[in-house]
């Protein structure tokens, strides 16, 4: 989760675009500043990294195996979309199951909403909007205004509280 605690050794992330394998993981070992290798080559102290592909906006499915535990998920996600060039969602600390972060190619970190259809090859995510506090999905789980990652207010009307 993104959150500022260090990770558990897992990360799942998914990218805007369609990014080959190779180039996700050059991103996340430069990032991390360590090697990074498939599932099929595990070794020493390299980081495990799957790479597969679904529709949707956001089509690149990332998952990080034996991540530093004294790393925070959400920096080196921030990191990696830098890199890649492409935004990157990650799940957020509340129990929304639309509410993630996005890291964009910019370093920004901000709360989002995202509308999810499950596939027999994956989550499919689209129409990724602010989390303002007023938008439906808000409403839709719980936690948004108790997150880190605080809503947006959007340019008419406050966040909520």
């Amino acid at each position: 989760m993104a959150d500022a605690d260090p990770t558990d050794g897992l990360w799942n992330w998914c990218a805007a675009g369609a990014v080959e394998a190779q180039v996700v993981r050059e991103a996340v070992s430069g990032a991390l500043q360590r090697p990074v290798t498939t599932l099929d080559a595990p070794s020493g102290n390299a980081v495990l990294c799957d790479v597969w592909h679904v529709g949707g906006d956001f089509p690149t499915l990332i998952d990080c195996y034996l991540t530093p535990d004294d790393l925070c998920e959400a920096t080196m996600a921030s990191a990696v979309a830098v890199r890649l060039g492409a935004d990157l969602l990650l799940a957020d600390d509340t129990l929304n199951p639309t509410r993630y972060v996005l890291a964009e190619p910019d370093g920004t970190l901000r709360a989002v909403h995202v509308d999810e259809t499950e596939t027999d090859d994956g989550t499919e995510r689209r129409h990724v909007r602010p989390c303002t506090g007023s938008d439906p999905a808000c409403a839709a789980g719980p936690g948004c205004s108790r997150s880190r990652w605080k809503p947006s207010a959007a340019p008419e009307r406050p966040a909520a509280a």
